[in-house]
């Protein structure tokens, strides 16, 4: 399974609307407002990156609102949930 970071930058004022829209996709995992540069991140679960790319492609970029993102692909989780792995 491929984890990916993804920052997104939105539209201000349709903010709710773009959450509303993520919470509902199944490869969004986990999902919160945030401060600074970007206004949310979600965590995205795929099988491998070309999944993670149509999901970004087909999807996420087509949510209104949604006006810039930046990917983190997770290499190794050393630690998750308070549990070291």
């Amino acid at each position: 399974m491929t984890l990916v970071i993804v920052s997104i930058r939105v539209e201000s004022k349709l903010l709710d609307k773009v959450t509303e829209a993520l919470k509902k996709y199944p490869e969004v995992v986990d999902l919160y407002e945030v401060t600074g540069e970007f206004d949310v991140v979600a965590v995205v679960e795929a099988e491998n990156t070309v999944e993670f790319r149509k999901f970004l492609k087909d999807k996420l970029l087509k949510v209104e609102g949604v006006e810039a993102t930046h990917s983190v692909v997770v290499l190794y989780t050393h630690k998750r949930g308070g549990k070291v792995l």
